[in-house]
């Protein structure tokens, strides 16, 4: 397991980075090494292969060796999601070929998380379409969501589900904690399996302008990842305004014991430089 990464004050946080939002100056290969250079041993990715649901093996192989060449641990991928970023949210709920791609994409995803013990794998739930059911489409997110939480399963993952931001994902449909939670309920009710859990992500909830403290209080127990940025600018933390620290430290006294991924932008710098809060 990745080693836990100590701040200035002492206290252990088993933060790991987002490679899909932090190091992304360096091709995909490089960013394992350039995360373990900065002094982290855990990652996380969004669906790398933006344009394929299905890439060749030989791709997997090369990124599973990168990850094992810079002694990184991959803690959080991203099933395919469609463009993102870009104007795509998911794939999962979208009826016709984006569905297809998305369960094309389960058995791909489940099997190579499987192959570098990474214990989560995240659905991305998919835009409202325009003159299309949302009945219809929330049904076909819990078929896929059951396809998913099976493979993941059976891969020794979790299934996370995510709540994004409404100002910058109008279309998405999990825009608040309670949102996600009651699609986590439902998963796990139509699977028995339980392995469903909710993705905390600090920056998307205070987008929404829920209360934080709240959300920690009532679900940490339901969280099976969390990702941070500040607010506003979804930069480091200490470049806006969210008690991150407080935030997390929250999180820790109701339990929660798992990574918390670095989801933010690194600014006008390099990526390698965006880390100093943690000496702070």
């Amino acid at each position: 397991m990745a080693p836990l990464t100590t701040n200035g004050r002492g206290t252990e946080q088993r933060f790991d980075v987002n490679l899909s939002i932090l190091f992304t100056e360096l091709p995909l290969l490089e960013r394992p090494a350039a995360a373990a250079a900065a002094g982290f041993g855990a990652v996380e990715l969004w669906w790398p292969w933006i344009d394929t649901p299905t890439p060749p093996q030989s791709e997997l192989d090369a990124l599973k060796k990168a990850l094992g060449d810079a002694g990184t641990q991959l803690v959080g991928l991203n099933f395919y999601a469609g463009q993102l970023p870009g104007p795509d949210r998911g794939a999962l709920s979208v009826p016709g070929e984006e569905a297809e791609r998305f369960r094309a994409n389960v058995e791909v995803a489940a099997a190579f998380a499987a192959s570098v013990d990474c214990p989560a794998l995240n659905a991305l739930y998919g835009n409202r379409v325009e003159g299309v059911d949302p009945h219809l489409q929330d049904t076909l997110a819990l078929d896929n969501l059951v396809l998913a939480a099976r493979a993941a399963s059976e891969a020794g993952s979790i299934l996370l589900i995510e709540a994004l931001n409404r100002p910058e994902s109008p279309l998405y449909p999990l825009v608040s904690a309670e949102s996600a939670i009651e699609v986590v309920d439902r998963v796990n009710e139509a699977t028995g399996l339980d392995n469903a859990a909710f993705l905390l992500d600090l920056y998307h909830l205070s987008m929404n302008g829920e209360d934080l403290n709240e959300v920690i209080d009532r679900y940490a127990d339901k969280t099976g990842h969390v990702q941070i940025a500040d607010n506003p600018g979804r930069g480091a933390p200490g470049t806006g305004a969210l008690p991150l620290d407080d935030l997390i430290g929250r999180l820790r006294k109701a339990g929660y014991a798992g990574w918390i991924g670095l989801e933010y932008k690194p600014g006008d710098r390099p990526s390698a430089e965006a880390f100093g809060w943690l000496a702070n």
